[in-house]
């Protein structure tokens, strides 16, 4: 269920204020040193952390074109590798650290506790996660619930995260394409656990990648619009629910 996580064009944004300068960091969690790429747009309030699914990393063009998107939207981002160099390479051959739903969580939360660190502990931090990536984000939100406002998942996984969905409170988005039948009845389970506010939308047409003409760029929309509102109540968008 896990797939790489490439490809896909946003669309079209010149009418939007240039997304901010990227800074390369390193955050140690663990022991393990992990790679990242902060972004943070003069004057905002929200910060995104970027959880990637399985075959993926901080490089996924994906999931920086969706990071492109939440910049012009005047949030900071945070795009990081929750594997070493060498572990992505024993994933790729046994993909079973994609899996590992406890250890991503855990580079997660230190990643969390990084940027409160850096920015202070009123920060609004947002999870935007994909794949299993999605599942270590609730997970997150469940352990962090002080510092995790709101959650957003691109074709996830949630149903891994297991009793994390009956405890955590962070605003949830789900995100699936309509095309992607098998995830998308397990983010319809998985709805039904979740304790917190939440909201499934489906993308017709789209599959498990969102290569579809369009469909990267509604999910970019639809998580910026619920990021801003969640994590920046008073600029949020009147149409969100």
């Amino acid at each position: 269920m896990a797939h790489d996580d490439r490809g896909g064009s946003p669309g079209r944004s010149e009418d939007r204020p240039h997304p901010a300068a990227q800074q390369a960091v390193r955050i140690t969690v663990d022991g393990v040193a992990l790679d990242g790429d902060l972004a943070r747009p003069p004057n905002s309030g929200g910060m995104v952390l970027f959880a990637h699914g399985g075959g993926s990393s901080r490089h996924s063009p994906r999931n920086r074109q969706v990071a492109d998107h939440l910049q012009r939207a005047g949030l900071g981002t945070l795009l990081m590798d929750l594997l070493t160099a060498e572990e992505e390479q024993l994933d790729l051959r046994s993909r079973e650290l994609r899996f590992d739903i406890g250890l991503l969580a855990r580079r997660l939360v230190g990643a969390v506790d990084w940027l409160a660190a850096r920015f202070g502990g009123e920060l609004r931090v947002g999870l935007f996660g994909a794949s299993t990536g999605a599942a270590a984000a609730l997970v997150v939100a469940a352990e962090r619930p002080s510092r995790v406002a709101a959650v957003v998942s691109r074709g996830g996984r949630p149903d891994l995260a297991g009793p994390a969905l009956e405890r955590m409170t962070a605003p949830t988005l789900l995100i699936v394409g309509g095309a992607d039948p098998q995830v998308l009845t397990l983010n319809r389970q998985a709805a039904e656990r979740l304790a917190a506010p939440h909201r499934l939308e489906v993308v017709a047409g789209a599959g498990h990648l969102f290569e579809e003409p369009g469909a990267l760029e509604e999910v970019a929309r639809q998580a910026a619009a619920w990021f801003v509102t969640h994590l920046e109540p008073r600029s949020a968008d009147p149409l969100v629910g």
